[in-house]
């Protein structure tokens, strides 16, 4: 909890100063009421006194409540200033964290644990902040500073309030050993409610294809009735603590009526004004006493969660990313050119290599591509280009320079990435189709024209209500698999980039779009070089380079003919999609 409040910022820090001193003043005229109660008893039992004095008492109290009040609303007015400037803060660290983390990062967190810590933990640290910071600084003041005024007053009377005072702490003390583990129970159990949520709703199509609603319900009231009996058990647990707190406080009241009046009656007559007046201010600091125990318990209740929701937050800030950006900037004395220098790969948790000693060179201007069976490590070893992922052993290199050592946003701008599943944000076909920051200025509306033309993209674009600014739905929703998949092409191409990386990116095309599309694209990057993973032979047969991957293992490098005489593996692959006349002729 420490650590994540060190993120505070100096006019932050003032503020809680000011919300200290200003909690602390509203305790002194809280505790100084009592007082003139006192006073005022007094004044009522002695002959001689006066309307006006009696008044004067009065009014000094009436001045002690109305300033405590205004201090109360000025005193809330800023904890929620500072709670939600705070968990602003908090969101946007935690989220900027996230855009640094790498695809091991994100499995280790899981991306259903990510969203809960950047929204729902943050609102319980808001919530602690908004309403417990005030009651974390008046309640224990109040408390230590009520019961030193009237210690040594009557030790009969302490007694009495000292002993309501024990059985409330040692009740929380309970109370707060019995819940305190079930909230981070909560928290791990409200990311697995955000999981499988999530998955039902991503999986929806396949659910209702599936008739598989009534296994989803199960599944989702599983992990809810979970949470929700440990919601129960800290709910009815915490529960205990409201009679309790109403017998301690009523039964305080009592015991120092009973014992005053006793002490009353044993008393001499001048003492027993004294002794009534003690009586009156013993009860009213009792009283505060209970209310600051009863703002403790409350704090109780709000700070176990807070504190399980600032562990998860700081696990999040604190987790070094696997891919640490290098420092190269500049040009370099080549241009295009991809290098492998027997490079293996295994996932960080995995004990076997997915990638053995992967050796190639292509350069600017080529077009190599990786065929291969499923699983073999293809899409593996093209992430390694742009650091999703970085080699185990061996060295990748980008126009001679390792891969590592590049400035990340230096790297990515040679890269022109489209990934296995085409990702779409909500916006306009424009937005998508600029999307990112290439180091150079945004993509104008010819050079998106462009790009979609050279997509394949342009016919049913321009058929879409409002063409170039058509609405993309959140997932692109409303366009098809093919369609997404060659705007993902076009965000591509808009880049310019030297290298461009194909991973399986032609697969949703009908076979007339895909080769009419590498023809095309093949036009206008020239000058680029091309990675391509791909399962069509179709696709790949005009490579310059092919590499084949069997069982994370390179099999056979060379052109397609080369590889048809020469590579069991791939002449088996051929021939699994065209015949031995049509391989010939290609």
């Amino acid at each position: 909890m420490i650590k994540l409040f060190r993120n505070f910022e100096k006019k932050d820090i003032f503020i809680i100063i000011l919300v200290v001193c200003l909690v602390v003043f509203s305790v002194y005229l809280d505790l100084k009421m009592p007082e003139y109660m006192s006073e005022v008893t007094k004044l009522v039992q002695t002959e001689d006194s006066t309307i006006r004095d009696i008044l004067i008492a009065g009014g000094h109290m009436l001045v002690c409540a109305v300033s405590s009040l205004f201090c109360t609303i000025v005193v809330g007015y800023f904890t929620s200033l500072l709670s939600a400037r705070f968990s602003r803060s908090i969101r946007r660290k935690v989220f900027k964290k996230v855009e640094d983390f790498g695809i091991a990062e994100i499995k280790k967190f899981s991306t259903s644990s990510l969203i809960t810590r950047t929204t729902n933990d943050v609102t319980q640290i808001e919530t602690l902040l908004a309403m417990g910071l005030q009651m974390m600084i008046k309640s224990p003041v109040m408390a230590v500073w009520a019961l030193l005024k009237i210690l040594g007053k009557s030790g009969e009377l302490s007694l009495i309030t000292g002993a309501g005072v024990v059985i409330i702490v040692i009740t929380n003390l309970i109370i707060i050993k019995t819940v305190s583990p079930r909230f981070a129970k909560i928290q791990a159990l409200t990311d697995k409610v955000n999981g499988v949520t999530r998955e039902n709703i991503t999986g929806i199509r396949v659910v209702h294809a599936f008739n598989a609603e009534k296994f989803e319900e199960k599944r989702f009231d599983k992990v809810n009735n979970d949470i929700t009996g440990i919601h129960l058990t800290v709910t009815k647990t915490f529960a205990i603590m409201d009679p309790i707190m109403n017998f301690v406080m009523h039964f305080q009241h009592l015991g120092i009526y009973v014992v005053g009046a006793f002490l009353i009656a044993q008393s001499g007559m001048m003492d027993k004004i004294t002794m009534f007046s003690n009586m009156v201010v013993f009860s009213s600091y009792g009283l505060q006493v209970i209310i600051s125990f009863l703002m403790l318990t409350m704090i109780f209740m709000i700070l176990p969660r807070a504190q399980v929701s600032a562990k998860r937050i700081n696990e999040v800030l604190e987790e070094d990313a696997s891919i640490v950006s290098g420092s190269f900037h500049g040009d370099t004395s080549e241009h295009g050119t991809v290098e492998f220098r027997n490079v293996s790969f295994k996932y960080p948790d995995a004990d076997e290599y997915l990638l053995k000693n992967i050796s190639f060179k292509v350069k600017q201007g080529d077009t190599i591509a990786f065929i291969g069976s499923t699983g073999s490590g293809k899409s593996t070893l093209i992430n390694l280009v742009p650091r999703l992922y970085d080699a185990t052993d061996g060295d990748v290199f980008v126009d001679g320079i390792n891969v590592k050592e590049y400035d990340l946003k230096e790297l990515n701008n040679k890269i022109g990435y489209i990934p296995q599943t085409a990702v779409m944000f909500t916006g306009t076909i424009y937005d998508n189709v600029s999307y990112g920051d290439n180091g150079r200025e945004r993509p104008s509306l010819d050079k998106v024209k462009q790009a979609i033309k050279v997509a394949q993209g342009k016919n049913f674009v321009e058929k879409m209500e409002g063409t170039y600014q058509a609405h993309i739905a959140r997932g692109g929703t409303n366009v098809s698999g093919g369609q997404k998949q060659r705007l993902s092409i076009a965000r591509a191409i808009a880049r310019d980039p030297e290298i461009y990386i194909f991973d399986d990116s032609f697969s949703a095309l009908d076979y007339q779009t895909d080769a009419t599309l590498r023809r095309e694209l093949k036009k206008y990057t020239k000058n680029a070089t091309s990675m391509i993973v791909a399962q069509r032979i179709g696709t790949i047969m005009n490579a310059d380079m092919i590499v084949v991957l069997d069982k994370g293992e390179c099999v056979g490098i060379g052109t397609h003919k080369e590889l048809l005489n020469n590579c069991d593996v791939y002449r088996e692959i051929a021939l699994s999609q065209l015949s031995e006349e049509e391989l010939q002729n290609a």
